[in-house]
C-alpha cells in the first residue's frame, strides 16, 4: 500500500454551526484527522463552530485555515486561538492569510496580502509565546502589548496561505506551514512546495508542513460522483475567477499546470457564466485537475499523488447534497486500507 497523507474535512462560514457539528462528528467516527475551517469576510465567522466542534470531538485537530488578518487583528487572532485551544485541550491549529482582495476592499482596507501577512505573523507569534512586545509594521503595529494569560501552546505551529510566487516564498521564511488552497492542481501544488522549502532553506528554517484542500465526491457510483465534482468545480470558477480574459499571473500559473488549453478554459468560464450546466460544460479534465471524485478506491488511489507532491495533509471539501453518506463511504474504505 502506497503511503496516504493525513485526512482531514475543510468546513467554511458558508455552513451553519449545526452542520458543521454534524460533519465534524461524522469526520471522527470516521478515522478523520482533522477538521479546517475556513473563513471569509461577509461569511459566517468560524470561531463559534470551530469551539462547538472542539467541544463535541475529543480526538480531531481543529484547525483555523484561513483566519483573515483584516477581518481578524493580530492581537485579536492571538487572543482568540488561545481561548479555542484551552477549549480542545491543545488540539488547535493556526493558519492565517490575507484573503480574497476584492472581498477585503468592500470591508474598506487597501488590500496588501505579503506586508498584512507578514506583520500578522510576527505578532501573533511573539504575543502566543508570552512576550509583551512593540512592533511598528507596514500595515499592523502593537505598543507594549502582551497576552493577560499563557497560551496553553506558546510554540504552537503557524501556517500561512500561500499562492503567488512572492508569498510562498514568504512562507517559507516565516511561518511553519503551508495551505495550499482549492483550485490548485497538482503540478502547481509541486511547485507551490518546491518555492517554500527553498527559501526556508535559504533562511534556515525546516520545510513547511504542507496541508492542501481539495473538492472530493466520493460515491459508489462514479459517474454519480463526477457528475457532482463538475457542479462544484463550476460554482467555484463563477464565483472566484476573474471576469475577461486578461488573468493575474498566479491565474495564468494555475492554469498552465491544469492540462487544459488555455483557449478552452477561457471558452468554459464564458459558457458557465451563460448558465450552461456544469455537467455539459466541463469534461474529464477540470475534475482530474481540480477534484477527487469517483469510487472510494478511486478517490484514495488520488489522495496517494498528492503525498508524493509533498502533501501531509489533505483536507477534503465533500461537495454535494449527501456529505454525510460520503464521508461515511469514504471512511469506511479508509479504515479498510489503513488496517
Amino acid at each position: 500500500m502506497e503511503e496516504l497523507p493525513e485526512i482531514g474535512l475543510r468546513l467554511h462560514g458558508g455552513l451553519d454551526p449545526r452542520s458543521c457539528i454534524d460533519l465534524a462528528q461524522a469526520a471522527e467516527a470516521n478515522g478523520f484527522a482533522s477538521l479546517w475551517f475556513a473563513e471569509n469576510p461577509l461569511q459566517r465567522g468560524v470561531l463559534p463552530a470551530a469551539s462547538a466542534c472542539a467541544l463535541l470531538t475529543r480526538r480531531l485537530r481543529i484547525g483555523l485555515g484561513i483566519i483573515n488578518v483584516y477581518s481578524h487583528h493580530p492581537t485579536l487572532i492571538a487572543m482568540e486561538f488561545a481561548a479555542l485551544d484551552e477549549l480542545a485541550d491543545g488540539r488547535a491549529r493556526l493558519g492565517i492569510g490575507s484573503g480574497i482582495g476584492r472581498l477585503i476592499e468592500r470591508i474598506g482596507f487597501a488590500w496588501q496580502p505579503l506586508a498584512a501577512t507578514r506583520d500578522a505573523l510576527h505578532i501573533v507569534r511573539r504575543l502566543l509565546a508570552g512576550e509583551e512586545m512593540t512592533y511598528r509594521g507596514q500595515v499592523f503595529s502593537v505598543h507594549q502589548a502582551r497576552l493577560a494569560f499563557r497560551a496553553r501552546s506558546p510554540r504552537t505551529p503557524i501556517y500561512m496561505a500561500a499562492m503567488g510566487d512572492r508569498s510562498l516564498r514568504l512562507c517559507g521564511r516565516l511561518a511553519d506551514g503551508l495551505i495550499v488552497s482549492n483550485m490548485c492542481p497538482l503540478g502547481y501544488t509541486e511547485r507551490a512546495v518546491t518555492i517554500a522549502k527553498a527559501a526556508a532553506a535559504e533562511a534556515g528554517r525546516p520545510p513547511p508542513a504542507v496541508v492542501q484542500y481539495v473538492p472530493c465526491v466520493a460515491r459508489p457510483d462514479r459517474s454519480a460522483a463526477r457528475q457532482a465534482a463538475k457542479a462544484a468545480i463550476g460554482e467555484m470558477l463563477t464565483a472566484f475567477w476573474p471576469a475577461g480574459i486578461e488573468w493575474p499571473a498566479l491565474r495564468e500559473a494555475i492554469v498552465a499546470q491544469s492540462g487544459i488549453p488555455r483557449p478552452e478554459f477561457v471558452a468554459a468560464l464564458a459558457r458557465l457564466r451563460d448558465g450552461e450546466p456544469a455537467d455539459r460544460v466541463l469534461d474529464e479534465r477540470f475534475v482530474a485537475a481540480f477534484a477527487i471524485a469517483g469510487t472510494a478506491e478511486d478517490c484514495l488511489a488520488a489522495t496517494t499523488r498528492f503525498q508524493r507532491a509533498g502533501v501531509g495533509e489533505l483536507v477534503l471539501t465533500f461537495a454535494g447534497a449527501q456529505p454525510i453518506d460520503d464521508i461515511g463511504y469514504f471512511g469506511r474504505a479508509l479504515a479498510e486500507q489503513r488496517a
